[in-house]
């Protein structure tokens, strides 16, 4: 970490030349902090002095309970003085009134800061075992508190609930329910691991599946190739609901204060969820209805939204704490009442039971966690029922497709990642507390002039979105994703205007790739980006096209061999018209095992 801390000194000379204002005492306490605080002052500490700056924009004032492990001078930190003074009055910490003239240096030295304080957040280190402890308790508690508040809930708020969902879905769910009924849905693996232990082609020859499953998507409908592999049916084990496989609930890295949990679904539920999925997304993404409020695959219209509510405070963006495991199987249920096909459909590929470390299997009140294909499209479902509710009771009115209307170009749901309007902001968060989430009022914007939505952030139209540094940085050239991850960095640093600390990891860079080229964002070659230009080594004479020689990330598709019944399934279950992109798919398939580089002539661009 020494050698991060060593580029942060660098970040800081340039930011604050871009400021014009003294950075030699934040370098002072910065080093004094990191020898006596370690690792976790850049990772864990920092993080929460750029928190710390949200709320006070939010506010337009620097309050007492806000930096409280920095020191101060007045109203306003020591740390970043130099930055700060651009943005807050130090004697009475009150925002300066943002005009066109001053709202560069303001929007400038606000990026300064958030991207000094959050640079190291979301490094890839692993928690320590207490903190990752921690978070397993939590899911445990939230468990807990879901089954108290469904017996706490009333019945005529989910009355409510049922209506405005029916109001908003019943085009979509009208038609996926329809799916259910007559087989005609579309199964499919992802890629990822399942609580099996299976991966690759091989989750293609089954040999569990569930009597719930069994009950509304049949195995032979949806497994077989064709009827005439009927003979499979010995080979598959028919799992009664005290039998089924729980799902793994398993940490992966987020941040060093907290990890990220996720459950890893049986190879059947994942199999049959993502059919229902699929489905589903697409009647959403097409409904005249909800289609402009509900996304999926496009971030940007969340980001848009972001960067008018940040400029006109017109729009508040919501975030959640915990969204997908406090989406209760209750709200669910209630959502699709009345879809009975798809309603037992969905119940049927939801897991039942939960292996929790250190707490071993307990039963699941949460609809799923997130590792659930259907985890994304419903949860984005409940949600945008939730402001529908808190804009309804707001405006004392039912929720009707003319309200809808009116509304749809002022809410947008993607995640838990949710755009109201600002004056509905507090009813929103109101529905939302009352049907089982917690607002995370840290992230969530409706007064000042900063919004954030879908990685993006802006300060009054301005973005003031930061680069993070993902890796520790390469020593050697056997260190191939901290290669990636720092040529990444650099390339991102560039674009983002910081071009002498993209120069600064150049040179470490260049000390363990012998071939470092400069090259256009589209050239396969791990090399440095430009607005401009490229390196030409030499023309190719087969395509009379320039060539340059440098490193091609190269990922090894592990081995896996299905059956040939599995195969054929494989095919028939494929979604689009297009062909497979591996000739070899039916020899090779999974997430790679290992990532090389290989020198080698490619394009530059």
């Amino acid at each position: 970490m020494k050698s991060l801390l060593l580029f942060w000194r660098n970040v800081l000379d340039e930011l604050g030349t871009w400021c014009s204002v003294s950075t030699s005492e934040d370098w002072k306490s910065i080093n004094r902090r990191f020898e006596h605080e370690g690792d976790e002052f850049l990772t864990i500490t920092l993080p929460e002095f750029a928190k710390d700056l949200e709320r006070a924009l939010a506010q337009r004032q620097v309050s007492p309970d806000l930096f409280r492990f920095f020191k101060k001078r007045q109203k306003s930190p020591i740390f970043l003085g130099g930055f700060m003074d651009l943005v807050f009055e130090r004697e009475t910490g009150a925002m300066f009134d943002v005009s066109q003239d001053e709202l560069p240096s303001m929007s400038d030295a606000i990026f300064a800061m958030r991207q000094l304080t959050l640079m190291f957040g979301k490094i890839e280190k692993p928690c320590t075992p207490a903190r990752e402890a921690a978070a397993f308790q939590q899911y445990i508690e939230t468990e807990e508190e879901l089954a108290q508040w469904e017996d706490e809930v009333l019945g005529s708020d989910l009355e409510s609930f049922r209506h405005i969902a029916r109001t908003l879905f019943r085009d979509s769910l009208t038609k996926v329910d329809y799916d259910v009924y007559y087989h005609e849905l579309v199964p499919g693996h992802g890629p990822g691991s399942t609580a099996d232990r299976i991966s690759g082609n091989q989750k293609f020859d089954f040999s569990e599946w569930t009597e719930r499953l069994e009950s509304v998507f049949p195995f032979g409908e949806y497994c077989l190739p064709s009827w005439r592999s009927y003979y499979l049916l010995d080979r598959v084990q028919f799992l009664l609901p005290g039998a089924e496989r729980p799902v793994r609930v398993v940490s992966v890295p987020k941040t060093q204060k907290t990890p990220r949990i996720i459950a890893i679904e049986p190879t059947c539920m994942q199999y049959m969820q993502q059919a229902i999925s699929r489905r589903l997304v697409e009647c959403l993404a097409t409904d005249s209805t909800v289609a402009g409020m509900i996304g999926f695959d496009d971030q940007i219209p969340n980001q848009e939204m972001a960067r008018i509510g940040s400029l006109d405070e017109s729009l508040a963006t919501l975030d959640l704490s915990e969204a997908s495991d406090r989406v209760s199987f209750l709200l669910v249920s209630t959502m699709l009442e009345g879809f009975w096909n798809l309603h037992d459909g969905v119940e049927a590929s939801r897991s039942l039971r939960a292996e929790v470390p250190g707490h071993g299997i307990v039963s699941l009140t949460k609809f799923a966690s997130m590792g659930s294909a259907l985890t994304f499209p419903i949860e984005a479902m409940v949600f945008l029922t939730c402001v529908f509710h808190g804009i309804a009771s707001q405006l004392g009115v039912p929720v009707t497709r003319a309200l809808i209307k009116e509304y749809s170009s002022r809410v947008r749901v993607y995640g838990d990642d949710i755009v109201v309007p600002v004056d509905m902001a507090t009813a929103v968060v109101h529905s939302l507390e009352l049907f089982g989430f917690r607002v995370n009022e840290r992230k969530s914007f409706w007064t000042g002039m900063f919004r954030e939505s879908c990685g993006k952030d802006f300060f009054s139209g301005e973005d003031v979105s930061v680069t993070r540094v993902r890796r520790e940085f390469p020593s050697q050239l056997t260190d191939v994703e901290e290669i990636i991850s720092t040529v990444s960095l650099r390339n991102q640093l560039f674009f983002a205007g910081l071009v002498d600390s993209a120069r600064y990891l150049d040179r470490i860079v260049e000390k363990v790739l012998p071939h470092y080229p400069l090259v256009h964002p589209d050239s396969p070659v791990v090399g440095r980006h430009s607005h401009i230009t490229f390196d030409s080594d030499r023309m190719s004479d087969a395509l009379q096209a320039p060539l340059v020689k440098g490193y091609v990330v190269y990922s090894r598709i592990p081995s896996s061999i299905c059956s040939g019944e599995g195969a054929l399934l494989k095919c028939l279950t494929k979604v689009g018209v297009e062909p497979f992109q591996d000739v070899r798919h039916l020899e090779r398939q999974g997430r790679p095992d290992a990532v090389r580089l290989k020198l080698r002539w490619a394009m530059p661009y």
